[in-house]
């Protein structure tokens, strides 16, 4: 054998033995590469539902309220904006009812989508108004085993001005009275229920009507039967009566008490018109929540971060 084919045999060895030392190396090492998240698959996958008006069918891209807690989140964290009709009167597109079931609809199936790809990736879900109705609703379809993952996968829910809000619900902020416009929901959270955060300024009807305000129950619950959801028959009952037992009886009070020159319904009516003009339900940016001086947005922003940076 010639210096020249021994020093080629030898360099082919030694590559052979190369590619043997890397290979045998991975396997003792647990092959760290097939472990890894595949590509594109972030640790954290905020799923972001918008208010009224504040998106489209169409429109994923980040607008509203919620830009202001998504916006500058690590590197880490994906953000998906749902598209929807986020209407509520029909001559606007849709109902609320139909609308906000549409937004449940559409936000699940990101959710079941990026799951079947993406088996290490955890869920925070947010929204704001009609978004965090929808955003509550679906939290507690997976916090009651029956959602499109397992509860221990979404590991925060934020809801603005959400008007399902129970008094039960772990609530950012000043104490609020009352109860959410379309009544709480049924059961609750479930399992999630300790990773639920929800906000709301006081005097905002969308998530606090006064228990024994009938007119005011009434008018948010009936937004909910707009289009009923058949699947969801069971809760409105429940609804129905909590309603009249908690506040038909002071509310019917109300009513046959207010003076003649001042009815109840024109009061309900004031108050309801001094609501839409105050600002309160578009506050949240300013709405200041703890000691620290920290908004609702703010929090909310400092929160995911948290989760993203915790492992």
């Amino acid at each position: 054998m010639s210096f020249g084919t021994t020093r080629t045999f030898k360099t082919a060895c030694a590559a052979v033995a190369a590619v043997l030392a890397t290979a045998t190396g991975v396997l003792l090492s647990g092959a760290p590469q097939a472990a890894a998240a595949p590509g594109g698959c972030p640790d954290l996958n905020v799923i972001a539902v918008p208010g009224t008006w504040e998106t489209t069918r169409d429109d994923s891209e980040p607008t509203g309220m919620l830009t202001m807690v998504t916006r500058g989140l690590p590197g880490n964290v994906k953000t998906s904006y749902v598209g929807y009709a986020a209407t509520a009167l029909p001559w606007e597109g849709e109902v609320y009812g139909r609308s906000k079931r549409e937004a449940v609809t559409n936000a699940r199936a990101i959710i079941a989508d990026v799951a079947a790809r993406c088996s290490a990736t955890r869920f925070a879900l947010i929204g704001y108004s009609q978004g965090a109705d929808a955003a509550g609703d679906l939290a507690a379809e997976i916090g009651t085993g029956h959602g499109v993952v397992s509860p221990d996968r979404v590991v925060g829910v934020g809801l603005i001005s959400d008007p399902r809000r129970s008094p039960t619900d772990a609530l950012i902020g000043p104490p609020v009275p009352g109860t959410g416009a379309g009544g709480a929901r049924i059961g609750g959270f479930g399992w999630l229920s300790q990773n639920v955060r929800t906000f709301c300024a006081a005097g905002d009807l969308y998530c606090s009507v006064p228990v024994d305000d009938i007119a005011g129950r009434f008018a948010g619950f009936m937004t909910q039967l707009s289009a009923p959801d058949p699947l969801q028959i069971g809760n409105y009952l429940l609804t129905t009566q909590s309603i009249l037992a908690e506040a038909l009886l002071p509310g019917w009070s109300a009513i046959m008490a207010a003076p003649a020159d001042n009815p109840a319904g024109e009061q309900w009516t004031r108050q309801v018109q001094q609501f839409l003009t105050s600002g309160i339900h578009q506050s949240y940016p300013r709405y200041v929540v703890d000691n620290n001086g920290a908004t609702a947005t703010a929090w909310l922003h400092n929160w995911l971060v948290d989760m993203a940076t915790t492992a």
